[in-house]
């Protein structure tokens, strides 16, 4: 006899909140994301990481935190300074849940 599937028609973040790892996944697949956008932006504008550790008044040991997509200790302070050396400006929101 086969077991029908708990999680069948249920959302994945519900799955991720029942594991207990929603808010840590979530963290990391934005801090992906962020990293993504600044090398993408660093491509576009043919910015070497010098250069934007540079401009950031910080080192590249920093600046290669920062493009770590697995590396969620970087502070906002740091991607806010990244963001505006690349002439861009880092917007954080909170909205609700569920």
């Amino acid at each position: 006899m086969k077991r029908k599937n708990p999680y069948r028609g249920s959302r994945f973040e519900d799955f991720l909140d029942e594991e207990g790892i929603l808010e840590d996944v979530t963290m990391t697949a934005t801090k992906r994301v962020l990293s993504w956008r600044i090398a993408q932006l660093m491509k576009r504008q043919n910015v070497t990481k010098s250069m934007l550790a540079k401009r950031m008044r910080t080192s590249r040991a920093a600046l290669d935190r920062l493009l770590d997509e697995n590396n969620t200790s970087v502070t906002l302070q740091t991607m806010g300074r990244a963001a505006a050396a690349l002439g861009k400006q880092l917007s954080v929101t909170l909205k609700d849940t569920a």
